[in-house]
Formats: C-alpha cells, sequence, structure tokens
C-alpha cells in the first residue's frame, strides 16, 4: 500500500547542485552514501543506516508521541 502511495505522490527531484547550495559537506557526504548504498544492495542500505543513526541520531517528535498517548486514555 505504501509503495502506491508513493508513486501516486507528486514531487520535485532535487539536484545534486541544489543539494551542494543548502546541505552542509557532512551531510551531503552521508547522501550521496545513501545513494550509492541504494544502487548496490539491501545489505548496503542496512549498513549505511546503522551508520547514519550513530552519526546524527534520531530525533525524537514529543509532540507526536504526546498526541499519541492522548488517544489511548480516551
Amino acid at each position: 500500500m505504501r509503495f502506491w502511495w508513493q508513486l501516486s505522490m507528486p514531487y520535485r527531484e532535487v539536484s545534486v547542485a541544489e543539494l551542494r547550495l543548502n546541505v552542509g559537506q557532512q551531510k551531503l557526504d552521508v547522501v550521496m552514501e545513501l545513494v550509492s548504498a541504494i544502487r548496490s544492495s539491501h545489505e548496503e542500505i542496512d549498513a549505511w543506516l546503522s551508520g547514519a543513526v550513530q552519526t546524527f541520531p534520531v530525533l525524537q517528535d514529543h509532540g507526536f508521541s504526546a498526541t499519541l498517548d492522548s488517544r489511548d486514555c480516551d
């Protein structure tokens, strides 16, 4: 289902030049590694993800969590 939703969504591709203008070098390097991993294999994507989470910790959306918690209390 999610795959079909993604196919139907309009989107605008971002060029490498646009990334260079708007993203710091460290993040640009990591994004380019992701692109390379995607072109390689699922295993490479998994390895990229492990490294990215260590370098760029996942942010927790506490507002979203609070919304979910309040629904559980109803």
